[in-house]
């Protein structure tokens, strides 16, 4: 039987904001990644570009990275085991977080400037 998709019922903002992170444990600078235990913790955010933002090729849009700034989202992630807060507004992706399929990477388009 193949596995079930969004197994853990996560809400669209839910999805978009863990794939937005998922994208950023792979392509940013603030980035620390931990061999031991396959978690990536991110230091910081992306800041906006007027109405997006940049992350490594992609751009993505202000409007569907709202999660990013809910702290009632990363509430039901870290509930659900897929990340943990960290000191100074760090958030750290775990293993399952990392592995999570969303079905959101695809529709985050390449950056044209």
């Amino acid at each position: 039987m193949p596995p079930k998709k969004n197994p853990l019922r996560l809400n669209d903002l839910q999805l978009r904001t863990l794939a937005i992170a998922q994208v950023l444990a792979r392509e940013s600078d603030a980035a620390e990644r931990h061999e031991a235990t396959g978690e990536v913790t991110l230091h910081a955010l992306p800041d906006p570009h007027g109405n997006h933002f940049h992350i490594g090729p992609f751009t993505v849009p202000r409007k569907a990275a709202s999660g990013l700034f809910n702290a009632a989202v990363w509430t039901v992630l870290d509930r659900k085991g897929l990340v943990r807060p960290g000191a100074a507004g760090a958030v750290t992706l775990t293993a399952d977080g990392l592995a999570y399929e969303t079905g959101y990477e695809k529709a985050l388009q390449a950056a044209d400037h």
